[in-house]
């Protein structure tokens, strides 16, 4: 684990021992009854057609700080929701807890990302498994190809390859392209970071790639909606 991806672990195992003190495990297992069903996340993705597009909310990242300082999350989901975005909620953080996935399902949400990189691999097929038992779909990151063995043996389906190296925080959108062949033909890929412009998902769909998750970009984009647009089309 760099050093930075340790750094933000060790914050978020903090933030995750103050929610258990003001939320109770008990109290979140108890708040499922009323959450919403969850919906088909992996199936939204696979029938949405070439390069789906999953649409991040996104203030700010570890990596570049600020991104949009008119943040109104509510708004911007809705304008996704117009424009495009797959409809289930992921709910994209450093999951490291079980904890966390019970916040999530509580919450409404359909799958949560996993990042191999936090998590060794008792953790990793525990938490995915746990997922799965509450109804979600889990998104299983990673960065390096080392790990993607790690990643099958957890039983993904739904694999993510981040292209921004967090130790550098140098991003290259071959990344994914390269790692394409690697992946059976019935997991669904996703790419995440790096993806700006629609010639960038015209390589992406050239490659074969099944989806995309796409936050800064947009978030930059003072018309969030015409953003969109642009890079679909």
């Amino acid at each position: 684990m760099s050093d930075i991806l340790a750094d933000i672990v060790s914050h978020k195992r903090q933030e995750i021992a103050a929610a258990k003190i003001a939320v109770p495990e008990a109290e979140l297992r108890a708040r499922l009854a009323t959450a919403p069903p969850p919906r088909d996340f992996f199936g939204a993705l696979a029938a949405a057609g070439p390069v789906a597009l999953i649409a991040e909310v996104k203030k700010a990242s570890p990596s570049v700080g600020l991104i949009r300082a008119d943040f109104n999350p509510a708004s911007i989901a809705q304008t996704y929701e117009r424009h495009g975005a797959e409809i289930p909620i992921l709910r994209k953080d450093f999951v490291i807890d079980a904890y966390q996935l019970l916040e999530a399902r509580a919450a409404g949400a359909d799958a949560v990302l996993l990042i191999a990189e936090c998590l060794d691999d008792c953790l990793l097929r525990g938490l995915h498994a746990q997922a799965i038992e509450l109804g979600m779909t889990p998104l299983v990151e990673l960065y390096e190809p080392a790990n993607l063995q790690r990643v099958f043996d957890a039983g993904a389906t739904l694999i993510g390859v981040n292209n921004r190296d967090l130790r550098t925080f140098k991003t290259d959108l071959e990344h994914v392209i390269r790692l394409r062949a690697q992946v059976p033909d019935q997991c669904l890929l996703v790419a995440e970071s790096g993806i700006h412009t629609a010639a960038d998902v015209a390589r992406l769909r050239a490659a074969g790639i099944d989806a995309m998750l796409v936050g800064e970009s947009l978030m930059r984009s003072k018309d969030i909606g015409a953003a969109m647009v642009a890079l679909l089309n």
